[in-house]
């Protein structure tokens, strides 16, 4: 092929000249810099490759990593991973193996994506984000995405959704905001995890976790301040009380000291919280996870305890009292899963109370049927989002929408198996949730949300607003 033929082929003429002329137009200072990006932006952006590889998330277990090329750039994403899955949730494909990493490998996963999912995705518009996480649902064709694994299609979701930010050359909480219609973008109150005990750590705490929430801070950058200043102040009273051995953390980063009770633990926090000089802008969540500890049809508050004198049993009828008692005498005004995930009832009659939010984590595993069935039944009124039980951002967006339609409060959430992936601190901003949980202020893995925040607050300058007292319903 002669250089005219080549030239003709590619209209190249043509397009360097319209390039020039736009130059021109202009009156662009560095012309060469400016005809470089306007010929690359009148290429048509699509997915060129897809390649994905095992890493470990923050706690040493494998997790799924995906590197999407698009003509514009590379842009990464992994998958977050909790401590178990649960039957409602969307499927996370391990291998099984047990002669490798004790079974938790995701060699399959990646299999999935380097082999099926890029060769289905690859000539796609990164901008497309409904289409493209379509085409892996029916490319897996399962219900709960057990075919190709959530893990895999999720790490790829959340690629293509940083490279349809890039593509437009906006924020990356801009492109989710134009995903999902909204316009008023809030920064969220974070819910920074300070004690940290049921499966998430070593102690005898029963409940996974108590939380504090800056709601009187007035941004996100003293809301940080708040809660770091606070974390602190608690290690130095955990120093005092239990030692030094008492400043173990769980799995969140919160501290977990060997105490057994709910009001130890609340006591701790508050006295924390008074002597940071906030006990009026501050308030307190839990994290009960009650489904750990039920036992048939009740609750035993001492099942961690290696030393027992007799099982501490609670009825669901002694749990509601509990929780009423606590939020009485504590600032306490979210609760998440006070009850077994399959107890409709008694977390209906607790959410009937109007006593605080009632958030629902292993009740509603972010599925939408169960989301639906708990607004129609008012069983509770909050969501809590964490996108790997549901598997692909274009759900996420919907399940957000299907809370909101229900004035109901949404916690974006992260897992104990994370990453330094910033994800949801754009997720949160981009839908306005209002709050987020990503644990304790500390902790690379988990700082990479906040500090992502500060970042994204400093950009959004006199246009950034902090949900402070607003945080519930947005």
């Amino acid at each position: 092929m002669s250089v005219q033929e080549y030239l003709d082929k590619h209209l190249l003429s043509r397009k360097i000249e319209d390039a020039v002329n736009a130059a021109v137009r202009a009156k662009a200072p560095d012309p060469v810099l400016f005809i470089s990006n306007h010929t690359r932006k009148a290429v048509r952006c699509v997915i060129t490759k897809i390649k994905a590889r095992q890493i470990l998330d923050s706690r040493g277990v494998p997790t799924v990593e995906v590197d999407l090329y698009t003509n514009k750039g590379m842009f990464r994403a992994a998958a977050p991973s909790g401590t178990s899955s649960g039957m409602y949730e969307a499927l996370e494909l391990r291998d099984g193996d047990n002669g490798k990493y004790l079974g938790k490998g995701v060699s399959r996963a990646v299999k999935n994506i380097n082999e099926k999912v890029s060769e289905a995705l690859v000539g796609m518009d990164p901008t497309l984000q409904s289409q493209i996480d379509q085409a892996m649902i029916d490319l897996d064709k399962t219900e709960n995405k057990g075919e190709l694994g959530a893990n895999a299609i999720l790490a790829v979701s959340i690629a293509a959704c940083k490279a349809g930010a890039a593509e437009k050359e906006v924020p990356l909480y801009k492109h989710i905001a134009d995903l999902s219609g909204i316009t008023s973008l809030v920064l969220p109150v974070p819910a920074f995890t300070v004690i940290s005990g049921g499966k998430h750590a070593g102690n005898n705490l029963s409940i996974q976790e108590i939380m504090i929430l800056p709601v009187g801070a007035n941004s996100f950058e003293e809301a940080v301040q708040m809660g770091s200043e606070t974390y602190h102040h608690l290690k130095a009273i955990i120093i005092e009380k239990y030692g030094r051995n008492g400043c173990n953390v769980g799995e969140d980063g919160g501290f977990a000291p060997n105490i057994s009770s709910f009001t130890e633990g609340l006591d701790l926090v508050k006295q924390a919280i008074d002597r940071a000089g906030y006990s009026e802008r501050i308030k307190i969540a839990m994290d009960v996870a009650a489904t750990d500890f039920c036992i048939g049809t009740k609750y035993d508050l001492d099942y961690k305890s290696p030393n027992k004198s007799g099982q501490n049993f609670k009825t669901a009828e002694d749990m509601t009292e509990l929780y009423t008692e606590l939020c009485k005498v504590y600032p306490i005004v979210s609760i998440e899963d006070p009850f077994d995930k399959d107890d409709w009832e008694h977390t209906k009659l607790f959410t009937s109370l109007g006593i605080c939010q009632v958030a629902g984590d292993d009740l509603l595993m972010s599925n939408p049927k169960r989301t639906e069935k708990a607004i129609d039944e008012f069983t509770c009124n909050a969501l809590v989002l964490k996108v790997n039980q549901i598997g692909t951002v274009t759900e996420a967006i919907e399940a957000v929408k299907l809370a909101k339609d229900a004035n109901w409060g949404v916690v974006t959430s992260h897992r104990c198996g994370e990453t330094e992936d910033s994800f949801i601190a754009d997720l949160a901003v981009g839908l306005s949730t209002g709050q987020i949980k990503a644990g304790a202020p500390s902790r690379g893995e988990r700082l990479a949300k906040y500090n992502q925040l500060l970042r994204i607050e400093e950009e959004l300058g006199d246009q950034a607003v902090y949900a402070g007292e607003n945080w519930r319903v947005q």
